[in-house]
């Protein structure tokens, strides 16, 4: 996986249906890093004339230095949690970027480099709330990529969230840490 380079432009790119969470979670990554963590972040986002079911997208560029632009180039990273978004927006990552799909909405993965893992089931199966799929996909991201510290994530979570949410959402995105670390165990064990 990708570890943040120091100084370097960082582009993250969070993609999927209406009322997935997308715009939150990317809210809710770039106060992380920003406020939390200390680095400059600036957040965009778009979303269909649909509120709910169109598609959706947040993005999040990070740097130690200048933003002088606030949107994605080419992502370093991408999230896709629907096969529209994994369809639309796999071109625009780089190379060597990290590639993380939710396999219960995503059944074509445009290369086996992907991180495919069924996020939406993780997030029922600890929360009983699909909506929690982003806060499980924020763990992932944090744990694959080490862009934005656990501690700086728990307290965007804690202040961003609606109230009377934070615990479940908590729960959601430490289920995705967990999941990620998991991942660099096995892969480092390979």
């Amino acid at each position: 996986m990708t570890a943040r380079q120091k100084n370097e432009r960082y582009e993250v790119r969070l993609a999927g249906m209406g009322g997935q969470g997308m715009i939150l979670a990317g809210r809710i990554l770039a106060e992380a890093v920003a406020i939390h963590d200390g680095r400059n972040a600036v957040q965009t986002q778009d979303y269909g004339p649909e509120a709910r079911g169109g598609a959706s997208k947040s993005e999040v560029v990070i740097s130690d230095g200048e933003i002088d632009y606030p949107k994605v180039i080419r992502a370093d990273l991408l999230v896709c949690m629907s096969q529209e978004a994994s369809d639309r927006y796999y071109y625009d990552l780089k190379r060597d970027g990290v590639l993380i799909l939710d396999s219960d909405h995503v059944d074509r993965s445009p290369t086996s480099r992907a991180v495919a893992l069924p996020i939406t089931q993780m997030a029922l199966d600890v929360t009983g709330r699909e909506i929690t799929a982003s806060m499980v996909a924020l763990g992932l991201v944090c744990g694959l990529t080490e862009i934005v510290s656990e501690e700086g994530l728990q307290n965007a979570i804690e202040g961003l969230v609606p109230a009377g949410t934070a615990e479940m959402n908590l729960a959601a995105m430490r289920a995705g840490l967990e999941r990620a670390r998991q991942l660099q165990s096995e892969s480092e064990r390979l």
